[in-house]
Formats: structure tokens, sequence, C-alpha cells
């Protein structure tokens, strides 16, 4: 093993005054989230990069990473190094430490005393060498060799996907839109149109029987004396007076309450009576996943069972309609199956390779279409390049169009229970934007479903053209 690979102390008696040893830490985001993780201070002048913009010196930071930290690091494992026992410290803050800055840590032995202990001069400089921290420490000395392998540090990746929040923010900004919330009779999905309409997305109008609303109001704490209520007798009359009231204009968006989906879009898809366009109703999931660089959009996991060709169509183009509204200009959209290559006994692949080239002929516009794509290869550059797959979305998919309703949900599920990503869910193809949310979505996801449906519907109606470009940044 090369010594690289091996940490080794300095005894007691190896020590003369005057030994010195340091360590070099370049200051990054994550250095900083690690330290509020870890210890709970979540000063907002380090966390916040606005704030700390106005507070430059960053003390907190400088004692608790560097001065704590990087000097730590030195004396257990260099000097002394391993069977130190760190007694005591003072440590000086004389220059801010910020995000980017390159740190020298240094300890120079000074005293030598009785009982092993060491008295070392401490010191930490930037990048342009200024001190930033200066001091004493305290040691007592190791008086057995210890020479061993270097212990391997565990990968630890930070899950920090703050999509939704940025997309909240934006669209808070405006009018709320006018929402017919459909039986919201539980207080789990009274809550859910509470709290967005706190957030300033949504203006409830809550449809449903009029006591069953009260009593979810009251269980969940929450007080709807400033929201309209149109009375129904049960969750099918809900549904048809909350498209009724689209219809009539004076609701913009629907919104699903406690009642089951296929009765809210069995009042939708009436071809009577309902909100039907030209284009299949989809259904779509704005994926956050954690460590991912983009919004996944998957479709379609809750309406269409088992496409046709022609409905995969619309749903793909739904799809674009989406991502354009989220601020993708032209979405790369991978077509899955579970190989890549077209196989004749493989419908799904079939269906692929047609779509794609509608996309070549015109017939299906505003994004990049490849298909068949399996899920690796769609999402993952490496394993496209594997696979020696040569395209334009093959690694970088933005949109993933699943075969069916079966693969769709158990994709955006295996993500969400599996891998911590947020599935915020809209319908679209009818008139208006319909936000589905669930008993187990987070405060964070209902709410950008709610965010997504409000961007839909300002841009339908060009309320607030610069929204789009703004959410995307």
């Amino acid at each position: 093993m090369n010594d690289e690979a091996m940490i080794e102390n300095r005894t007691f008696d190896e020590i003369q005054v005057g030994d010195t040893a340091s360590v070099v830490r370049t200051l990054g985001e994550e250095d900083i989230q690690l330290f509020a993780l870890v210890s709970g201070d979540v000063n907002p002048a380090h966390m916040d990069a606005d704030y700390a913009a106005t507070d430059m010196f960053r003390r907190v930071i400088a004692h608790g990473m560097w001065g704590g930290g990087l000097l730590s690091a030195v004396l257990g494992t260099e000097l002394p190094g391993p069977g130190a026992i760190y007694v005591s410290q003072s440590l000086r803050f004389l220059r801010p430490v910020g995000l980017g800055d390159t740190i020298t840590a240094s300890v120079t032995v000074k005293e030598k005393r009785e009982k092993h202990m060491l008295l070392l001069d401490c010191a930490c400089t930037n990048q342009a060498g200024e001190t930033v921290i200066s001091g004493e420490a305290e040691v007592k000395a190791p008086t057995e060799k210890v020479r061993r392998a270097r212990v391997a540090l565990p990968e630890v990746s930070l899950r920090d996907h703050d999509g939704y929040r940025r997309l909240i923010d934006v669209t808070a900004n405006g009018t709320p839109e006018v929402t017919a919330v459909v039986h919201p009779c539980s207080a789990a999905a009274l809550l859910a149109a509470v709290e967005a309409a706190d957030a300033n997305l949504i203006s409830p109008v809550l449809v449903g029987p009029e006591a069953k609303i009260r009593k979810a109001a009251g269980e969940a704490g929450r007080d709807i004396s400033a929201f309209r209520i149109v009375p129904a007798a049960h969750s099918h009359e809900a549904a048809a007076k909350a498209v009724d009231l689209v219809r009539a204009g004076e609701a913009q968006l629907l919104m699903k309450g406690s009642l089951h989906t296929d009765e809210l879009m069995g009042a939708v898809l009436s071809s009577a009576t309902g909100l039907r366009t030209e284009r299949r109703i989809s259904h779509a999931y704005i994926m956050d996943v954690p460590g991912h660089p983009t919004p996944l959009i998957i479709t379609d996991a809750a309406i269409n069972i088992a496409p046709t060709l022609a409905e995969k169509a619309d749903i793909i183009r739904n799809a674009i309609d989406l991502a354009h509204v989220i601020g993708i200009e032209e979405p790369r959209v991978a077509i899955l199956a579970a190989v890549e290559t077209v196989n004749p006994v493989m419908p799904s692949t079939l269906d692929a390779a047609a779509l794609c080239k509608m996309a070549d002929r015109g017939q299906i516009a505003g994004g990049l279409l490849d298909g068949p794509l399996a899920f690796d290869n769609a999402i993952s550059e490496a394993a496209a390049k594997e696979k020696g797959i040569v395209s334009t979305v093959a690694g970088k998919a933005q949109i993933l169009v699943v075969p069916d309703l079966e693969a769709g949900n158990m994709l955006a599920k295996q993500l969400t229970f599996l891998g911590g990503a947020d599935a915020a869910g809209i319908v679209l193809g009818a008139r208006v934007p319909i936000i589905l949310t669930s008993r187990a979505d987070s405060l964070r996801t209902r709410l950008a479903s709610c965010g997504v449906a409000v961007l839909m519907a300002r841009a339908a109606t060009k309320a607030a053209p610069g929204l789009v470009q703004e959410a995307a940044a």
C-alpha cells in the first residue's frame, strides 16, 4: 500500500519545536450545506446568498467550518496525528471567508510541556496569503507509534431540489386564479385548497355538500369564511357543477378534492357538457428529481391506460405545450420502451418509430423526438454512449413518454419513493388545466401542481407572458 493511502502519527518524543503541518481546502456550497446539516446552524449570513452579500464577515463559517474543522483535521491526521487528544483552542477571526476561497490551515509546534502536552500556533490563510484566522491549540500528543490505512470517507450526496420553490414564487406574484375545487370534503383536500390560496396561487370556489365541507374545515383547523361555497348533494353533482362554472367563465381552473379521479374526469369528458377540446386529454407529472439538473415530465401516468398511436401523438403535443410553459423552449422528448431498437414483436417500439417520423413530417411540432429509447439511455449520457446511440435526445431527455399507464405510474412512484423525487400532477388537453393532488403529496408538491396549472392558464390567456421565462430561470 502506498504512503498516500496510509496515515501515520508523530509521537511526543519525535516531535520538535518548530515542526509544522497543513491541509488545504476550497470552500464550496456543499461545505456550507453540510455544516448547516450537521450543526443545525442555518444562520442566513451563510445559508442565504442575498443576505450574505450584505454581511461579508461570515465569522460563523470561519469558526465552525475552518477554525474547528480544518485545524482539527491537521491535528488529527498530520501533527501529531492519530492518538492526539484535542484539549483546548483559542482563535481570532481576522478576515471573512467566502465561497470559492482556498484556505490553508497550518499548525506549528510552539512548546513541549509536561505530561506529553503540546502548545501549537494555528493559522488559516486564504489564496492571497492573507491570514483569516490565528490562534493557539493545546493537544496531548500520543506516546505510541500508529501507522494504519487511511479511512475512506463515505460519499455524501445532498438532495437539493428546489425548482418547485422558484416556480411557486413566480406564480404567487400574480393575481390568483379562480379555481373550482371539486368535493373538498376531507381535511387533506380542504387543506390543499386553503394552502394554495394562502400562497396566493388560487382563489378557491368550494363545490360540494356544504355541511361536509365545513366539517372538513373544522378538522383541518382552517377558516373558510372568505371562500365561496357552491352547494352540491354529492361528488357526481359537485363534478358537474364545477365543470359548469368553468363553461360559464366563472372559474379558470379545476382542482380535484376528495372524490375519485374517474368521477371528476367523467364530468370533464362529457361530450355534451364537458370540457373537451380537439386534443386527447392526458396527464403529466412534473418530476423534481434530486441530483437531476432539469425537471422530468412523465406522461401519461393517470388517464390513458393503453393509448393508441394517435393518442400518443396528442399526449406528446400536450407535454410539449407544458414544457414550453415552464420555460423549456425546445424540449427533448424520449419515447420509452424496454429497448432502444425497433422490434416488430414489441408494439411500443413500432409506435416510437412512427411518432418520430410524424415529428419529421411536422405532425408533432415544438420539440425534438427520439425513440425507442430505454430509460437508462434516455436520461444518462454515459449509458447512451455505451450503447453507441448518437442523438440530440438520448441522455438529455426532458419529456419521458411511457408506453402505457402502468409503466408511467410505476416509473413516477419509483422516482418518488426510492429516489426522493417530488411529483406535481396536472391534466392537460381540456379547456382548462386540471389540478390532481394526492393525500400523500407534500405541501410543496401540492403547491407546485397549482403553480403549474396557474402558469398554463395564464399562458393560454396571455395575461402574464413574462412569467414563463422567469419560471425557467
